[in-house]
């Protein structure tokens, strides 16, 4: 078990700087591209509710992502970051609904809708560093989209939103690790 923390360890590291070199008007071009794939994939197409996610920094963008869901009429539910680091959500009701929280996070300022609210939701898009081919997920190490997605019920379309280079043959993953279906980059 060291063993394969020590190795995602080294792994995230080397992401995170990959990532810190990208510039901000990549970052914002990456977003757009991102989201007009996204809402072009049939799940997403028919999707009523998206559990999504407010990305931070040089993470692959979600603000047009979400801006485009809930003008679709999509209701779009978001993490809220417990003390033990599990997810609890609430709706997005837009960019003017968020507050600045933990970790430097923007969450939903809206209802609490509790821990299993994300199994309602018929598309899932996580945040991660990588994606092996089987579909483990590396994640920034704090297991709160691995609890996630131990409740989205098998069959839900989950997946994680990556830069190119980022879906790699293995990542190291420990028996508490959840795999996704699915991986979208931006479209070169």
């Amino acid at each position: 078990m060291e063993a394969t923390a020590a190795q995602k360890l080294a792994l995230r590291d080397q992401l995170v700087t990959a990532r810190g070199r990208r510039s901000l008007l990549e970052v914002s071009r990456s977003a757009r591209s991102l989201a007009e794939h996204l809402l072009d994939t049939p799940e997403v197409r028919r999707a009523a509710t998206v559990a999504a996610y407010v990305s931070i920094g040089t993470e692959p963008g979600t603000g047009p992502l979400l801006d485009a869901l809930t003008a679709s009429g999509r209701r779009v539910i978001l993490p809220v970051v417990l003390p033990d680091l599990d997810l609890e959500w609430a709706v997005y009701d837009g960019p003017g609904a968020l507050a600045r929280a933990r970790r430097g996070l923007l969450e939903p300022t809206g209802e609490r809708l509790g821990l299993d609210a994300v199994a309602t939701a018929d598309v899932v898009l996580t945040p991660g560093l990588a994606v092996d081919r089987t579909g483990m997920r590396l994640g920034q190490g704090g297991g709160c989209y691995d609890r996630a997605l131990g409740r989205v019920p098998v069959g839900t379309f989950t997946c994680t939103l990556l830069y190119d280079g980022e879906l790699l043959d293995v990542v190291p993953s420990a028996p508490h690790d959840r795999p996704v279906t699915a991986v979208a980059t931006p479209p070169a």
